[in-house]
């Protein structure tokens, strides 16, 4: 592109035009605010948690609800004044990012601190898919390698990079695994957000970085995003990280560098950390070159030049994203894992069989996603940030359409785990269709004050009330149940003081375990009949409490049969013989619960998809006679019956 400028002495001369960076910061400064912003996070967000734990409120009281709603209304009153009002712009630069990190930061962390001020669990407490996740914090915590979760000897299949930084800042707190959990999680929450705005500030201008940024941290809470604290994070930064991706695949001229590398760590974090996330990310570059190539074949661009620029940018990605995923994939493509049957995606809970619709709903989040979806329609071919993100709801659609087909070949795609992605896409679309409003209203009334007034009580009711909905619905039972699973007059007391429950007798489960076995807990492969028990030390278990978490590499249903027939040894010696011939290394520890008649009972878990409870759980029954030979030893814990075969050999 050229342009013609006027000379000093008359007459005029073409030269090239200048040309519009790529981003609106450049590599050092995105670096630097990527770093600064997540220390400050961190930092902030943990000085945020010791006050909220210090609140001393009592579980079952509204008074945390009052409290967070009372400092959320706080933190936007303040951010979108200052964006309503022209004094913000005056203000040096380090005091415009340090206000927006803070209040991120602050937004993120006490919509979680505070209500879980009462308990050392994060959402959900030790129950469902949070009996997994706090195994592998342990697994993490106490071990620097790349372990498998549950099986010794494996190597890793679940992605454990946000596991594996999770056990080194339990390391650096002195917290075991499970106790890290919590404030580790909240930590990444308030990173998530704060990491958003930075990348959002490479492709929008500031102001509209901190309200998508806003948006999408109140978007993640109505969806329980964070609940699963490992996988928010690649969807709090994919909107911008594609729109980034769509101006580097789009430009006709020579893209920086670290531009594509920025792109490719990205996907590269998601598969070390959530690996549905990378396989949705690359679908959704491939999906905007292909757009780049047909807008550039349509405007009369050649077909070669174009699809060889493509291929050279996506390389670069693709050999960056491959790079980063070979640290947590690479040892279990070479144990031969990827050619393992692998039920992972057997699971279709109802939400997965209909489609999203959050722009139904009637509240100000469902008109701020109907505001969303309006705009993408109308500005797709004028604005690419309404194009990439209407790309992303698009994919979030065939995504669910390709999930429910696949249920003809007796699989699914996982499509509801993408119901927090359409949710904070749309979202975030609303807020640039409002803000787009704004700015038309004064043309038509001809008065600018009023209407910047108006959209300012606007936003902070808007905001206000999405936050009470987080607090007052969308989080409420899993604040409840991470309440009930924790009592605040100490870890040896929790689980309600009610020996009905497990979870009472799990300190003397594990005190039992130390004394009868002489081992540390890593050094005992547990079979256990208390699901709960491997969340809170780091013991091996013989098998994975569900078949979708268990590493194909194991031999689930192998190990099933393996147990079965322990059950149905002659006698004691037998039992010991079927232990020692066992082509997997058996439990030296057996963790059975008692039944009236005096058998001693054991779960063995079997995949039933497409069921709506998708494992069937069978109780196989030990006669005690079994545990009688000279190398068991046997002591009752409540409900339950340890016995620790003495003589197995140690783990290898």
């Amino acid at each position: 592109m050229t342009t013609t400028l006027a000379r000093p002495g008359g007459g005029t001369s073409t030269e090239p035009a200048p040309r519009r960076p790529l981003t609106r910061l450049g590599p050092g400064r995105t670096l630097a605010e990527l770093v600064l912003g997540t220390l400050a996070a961190v930092v902030f967000s943990l000085v945020l948690q010791f006050g909220s734990n210090k609140l001393g409120v009592d579980p079952g009281t509204y008074v945390p609800d009052a409290l967070v709603n009372l400092a959320v209304t706080v933190i936007v009153v303040v951010l979108f004044g200052s964006l309503a009002y022209s004094g913000a712009a005056r203000w040096p630069l380090w005091v415009r990012l340090g206000g927006s990190w803070a209040a991120l930061t602050a937004l993120s962390t006490l919509l979680l601190a505070i209500p879980l001020q009462g308990t050392r669990f994060f959402l959900g407490g030790s129950s469902v898919d949070n009996t997994f996740r706090l195994q592998y914090m342990e697994r993490l915590t106490e071990t620097a390698g790349l372990a498998d979760v549950n099986y010794h000897g494996l190597a890793a299949y679940y992605p454990g990079g946000w596991f594996w930084l999770g056990g080194r800042f339990a390391n650096l707190l002195g917290l075991e695994g499970w106790a890290a959990y919590k404030p580790y999680s909240i930590t990444w929450a308030a990173v998530s957000g704060v990491v958003a705005f930075v990348l959002w500030s490479l492709v929008v201008r500031r102001r509209m970085a901190l309200l998508a940024s806003v948006a999408t941290v109140l978007a993640g809470f109505v969806a329980l995003g964070p609940e699963e604290p490992y996988a928010w994070p690649t969807t709090a930064w994919l909107p911008p990280i594609m729109l980034l991706a769509w101006h580097a695949l789009r430009s006709r001229e020579r893209v920086p560098a670290w531009t594509l590398l920025l792109i490719g760590v990205y996907l590269g974090f998601s598969a070390v950390t959530y690996t549905l996330h990378v396989a949705f990310g690359v679908v959704a570059v491939v999906v905007l070159a292909l757009a780049v190539l047909a807008l550039d074949v349509r405007a009369g661009e050649p077909v070669g030049p174009v699809l060889k620029r493509l291929l050279l940018r996506l390389v670069a990605i693709g050999v960056v994203t491959a790079v980063l995923a070979l640290i947590t994939w690479g040892p279990f493509i070479l144990a031969g894992g990827l050619g393992q049957p692998n039920v992972a995606a057997h699971f279709l809970p109802e939400i997965s069989a209909y489609f999203p619709t959050p722009f139904t709903s009637a509240s100000a989040f469902g008109l701020l996603c109907l505001a969303g979806l309006v705009w993408l329609v109308l500005r797709a071919r004028r604005d690419p940030v309404a194009f990439v993100l209407l790309v992303l709801t698009v994919l979030v659609y065939v995504w669910f359409a390709l999930s429910n087909l696949a249920l003809l070949v007796r699989t699914t795609l996982l499509s509801f785990r993408f119901i927090v992605t359409i949710d904070v896409v749309l979202a975030v679309a609303g807020v640039f269709a409002l803000v787009e409003l704004v700015r038309v209203l004064p043309k038509l009334i001809g008065r600018i004050r009023p209407v910047r007034t108006v959209a300012f009580v606007l936003a902070v009711l808007g905001a206000v009330s999405v936050s009470q909905t987080v607090v007052g619905s969308s989080m409420k039972d899993a604040v409840d149940t991470a309440e009930s699973d924790y009592y605040p007059d100490g870890w040896t007391a929790s689980f309600g003081h009610d020996p009905k429950q497990d979870g009472y007798w799990t300190p003397e489960l594990i005190t039992t375990i130390a004394e009868l076995t002489g081992r540390p807990a890593s050094g005992n492969i547990v079979f256990s009949a208390h699901d709960r028990l491997l969340s809170f030390q780091p013991y091996w278990g013989f098998q994975q409490t569900t078949p979708h978490y268990a590493n194909p590499l194991a031999g689930y249903a192998q190990r099933n049969e393996e147990i079965r027939s322990w059950a149905t040894a002659r006698d004691s010696a037998d039992l010991l013989a079927r232990l020692r011939a066992n082509p997997h290394q058996a439990p030296n520890v057996f963790v059975l619960r008692r039944a009236d008649d005096g058998k001693l009972l054991a779960p063995v878990v079997s995949d039933t998809f497409p069921r709506a409870v998708p494992i069937r759980v069978d109780e196989i029954e030990f006669a005690p006679e079994l545990f009688t030979a000279p190398g068991f030893e046997r002591r009752d814990v409540g409900p339950f019956t340890v016995i620790v075969d003495s003589s197995a050999p140690p783990i290898s």
